[in-house]
């Protein structure tokens, strides 16, 4: 009981942040001038792909724990957010579609930042099934880990995509010059929805970490009984 306690807190204030999230990007915000309305996505686009970012850096940080230490708690972890921030790059890379259609007049188009984004999605999807194909713990555990270092590699390439090459998405409205930025009210709409997402894959973590500890526990048990 000791347990659930702080992960139904958790879970209350990411409902709360994430409600506050949807009435700012919907009510609070100013309408952007150029785009309209449909420029609100962004307040789910970019805090998804910031998310998944947090989550593929976790899977670095797991992959190298594991290959140091080979203890199976960092093999879990880069597992739990591998899954995690796949998610979130697949919200990330759905919204972003319906928010170019409207203001380009496309879909998609293969640019250096899209692409890359691709690419990025597609690691991790490989990552998770590299971990299927696999049956030993050990040697799956040492590949993931492999594979998961070297899959963070895209991840600033995404980052540095519009700073480096032309393209036809924005330029960056973080920490991209003296001509960026957002309207406050834009700026702490973000703010408070970026917080949200990362409640939110805060909590999803925590259950994802229980999971795999308990499925964990129950191979240990049955290895146990086998030998008896």
């Amino acid at each position: 009981m000791a347990r659930k306690w702080p992960i139904a807190a958790l879970g209350v204030i990411t409902a709360t942040g994430l409600v506050l999230a949807m009435y700012g990007a919907l009510v609070w915000a100013p309408t952007e001038a150029t785009m309209g309305d449909i420029q609100r996505i962004f307040y789910v686009h970019l805090p998804s792909f910031l998310t998944s970012f947090l989550a593929y850096f976790l899977v670095f940080i797991g992959s190298v724990g594991y290959l140091i230490t080979k203890d199976f708690k960092w093999d879990r972890l880069g597992l739990a957010c591998a899954e995690i921030g796949t998610l979130f790059c697949t919200a990330g890379l759905i919204t972003g579609p319906i928010w170019a259609k409207p203001v380009w007049g496309i879909w998609w188009t293969w640019d250096a930042r899209l692409t890359t984004t691709l690419i990025l999605w597609l690691l991790y999807v490989a990552y998770l099934l590299l971990r299927d194909f696999m049956e030993e713990p050990a040697r799956r555990a040492t590949l993931a880990a492999v594979f998961g270092i070297f899959a963070f590699v895209d991840v600033p390439i995404v980052y540095f995509s519009i700073r480096i090459f032309r393209t036809q998405h924005p330029q960056p409205v973080l920490l991209g010059g003296q001509n960026s930025g957002l309207d406050p009210s834009m700026n702490k709409v973000f703010l408070v929805s970026w917080l949200a997402f990362t409640l939110l894959f805060v909590l999803l973590l925590r259950l994802r970490m229980r999971l795999e500890e308990n499925r964990s526990e129950l191979q240990q048990l049955r290895r146990r009984w086998m030998l008896q």
